[in-house]
């Protein structure tokens, strides 16, 4: 991967965690091939590996990413949650 387009994609996603899995999954996209969405969505990808076809759409903000809802998960105290039938206790 050519560092200086990293730098330049972790402008656009600045979380290194998520630009990597975002990375990776368009380079196995890529390698699949078979299909419109397997094709470089840049104009100029000769002697580039994938990974920098993929920073490059990222870059150029041809793909991007979305994060789901976060939902607290809550669970009642052991207080107040009943017990099953035939449970004892020791």
């Amino acid at each position: 991967m050519n560092a200086d387009l990293v730098k330049k994609a972790l402008e656009v996603i600045p979380n290194a965690n998520i630009l990597i899995n975002l990375v990776s999954r368009r380079v196995r996209q890529v390698n699949a091939g078979g299909g419109g969405a397997s094709r470089p969505l840049v104009a100029d990808s000769t002697n580039l590996s994938i990974a920098d076809i993929a920073l490059r759409e990222i870059i150029e903000e041809k793909i991007s990413y979305e994060l789901p809802e976060h939902f607290p998960l809550t669970r009642r105290s052991g207080r107040n949650r009943s017990r099953p039938k035939n449970w004892t206790s020791a």
